[in-house]
């Protein structure tokens, strides 16, 4: 969990151009009897990679009749507005 909070906050801190900070060398952090420094490794490429494909759910409204119509074909409607933005912004190949 805390990788993951890790990975948003150095993504929001790229996009905003902030400066990344240089990690704190283990020797210079200071802990309680019952605490310890624990490494978190972040691969940003990769995690990039994830952030950008993660789906993001959106609400729209339809006609009740087309969405009748849809539904009894099982339309993916989810798959045909993502294959329908794809081809109003001229993407051929982006998962």
């Amino acid at each position: 969990m805390i990788k993951q909070k890790l990975v948003v906050l150095r993504d929001e801190m790229e996009e905003d151009n902030e400066k990344i900070p240089d990690p704190t060398p283990i020797n210079k952090i200071s802990t309680g009897s019952n605490q310890a420094v624990v490494l978190i490794e972040v691969v940003m490429p990769a995690m990039r990679k994830a952030i950008e494909n993660y789906s993001v759910k959106k609400t729209l409204s339809i006609p009740q009749w087309l969405n009748k119509l849809a539904i009894e074909k099982n339309i993916n409607f989810s798959q045909v507005l993502q294959t329908t933005l794809k081809e109003e912004l001229g993407i051929r190949e982006k998962s």
